[in-house]
């Protein structure tokens, strides 16, 4: 390309912000925010995945020795990461699908009744600590309430572990991850929901749908296509990042490390022996596996409809 074409390229980029400067004017507050919390500190965190650094020692530059470190020699990450994949696999598809299945469900009864159901099965997101509800309803004694259930009712004749028995950890724990995903992502499923236009209904009556279901296909999910990406960004940062419901419930480390995620791994490596190099490439490499994941989704996501 030539400087001339070059120059014009920019000259009109320069004059279309230019005149559309008082939007770009509102948007500058957004864009520095992001810029500062969002994109400096993953940038920042890529850089520190090729050093050495535990901040009482100068920072040394290794190259790619962190990355070598953890897929050769590191016996705990291949299993973190098994670990985070298979929540992933279970909380991140089924929490989504079942966000969206309520409010599909809610959609159809009256505003006070969508409301009610609306707090209830938000109200998990809401409290934070639901892990404490299951702590209490899984305590491995007999005083906890699925033991005593069982216990009364002849099912069992022992309390059985439920968070320190490797058959049971992932179950009890993907169960807690499940009722605590409904959240900006469903509300954001009502909302869609709600704001549909009813008339899109009808036109496609008159084009041949005949149930709900190609209505749901052909209508619903295209008008929605927002609200499904913004519920996949949430469903993905939520379903790979689980951290505080695995050490509240199985502590860390959990038995044989069945428990145990990326993020409980990098908190280890970063804040308890403050090898934040080794930690940022961890991070680096987690990043990496979310922005496949929701290329992944996106592509499906654009299938709706079709």
């Amino acid at each position: 390309m030539s400087r001339s074409a070059r120059n014009s390229g920019v000259g009109r980029v320069m004059r279309r912000i230019w005149k559309d400067r008082v939007s770009y004017l509102f948007l500058l507050p957004f864009a520095l925010l992001f810029t500062l919390f969002t994109v400096l500190p993953v940038v920042t965190s890529v850089f520190y995945s090729f050093t050495y650094n535990n901040i009482y020692e100068p920072l040394r530059f290794v190259g790619l020795d962190n990355y070598l470190r953890m897929f050769t020699s590191d016996a705990v990450f291949p299993i973190a990461v098994q670990n985070t994949l298979v929540f992933a696999l279970i909380t991140g598809p089924l929490g989504y699908i079942l966000s969206f299945s309520l409010a599909w469900l809610i959609n159809e009864v009256s505003s006070g009744m969508r409301m009610l159901f609306v707090l209830i099965f938000y109200s998990p997101a809401i409290a934070g600590s639901i892990y404490v509800v299951f702590g209490v309803l899984f305590s491995s004694d007999a005083y906890g309430y699925i033991n005593g259930f069982l216990m009364n009712w002849g099912f069992i004749d022992r309390p059985v572990e439920w968070l320190s028995d490797t058959r049971y950890i992932k179950l009890v724990i993907s169960l807690c991850v499940l009722w605590s995903s409904m959240g900006a992502g469903f509300l954001s499923f009502v909302a869609g929901l709600k704001n549909v236009d009813r008339q899109l209904y009808e036109a496609a009556a008159l084009d041949g749908l005949r149930n709900r279901w190609q209505e749901l296909w052909y209508v619903t999910l295209p008008v929605m296509k927002p609200q499904l990406m913004f519920g996949v960004v949430m469903s993905i940062s939520g379903a790979f990042s689980i951290h505080d419901v695995t050490i509240a419930l199985a502590g860390y480390p959990s038995t044989d490390n069945v428990a145990t995620t990326m993020v409980n791994l990098m908190a280890d490596v970063g804040y308890q022996r403050f090898e934040l190099g080794y930690a940022s490439a961890m991070a680096t490499v987690l990043f990496a596996i979310m922005i496949i994941a929701r290329q992944l989704v996106n592509k499906l996501i654009d299938r709706v409809g079709k």
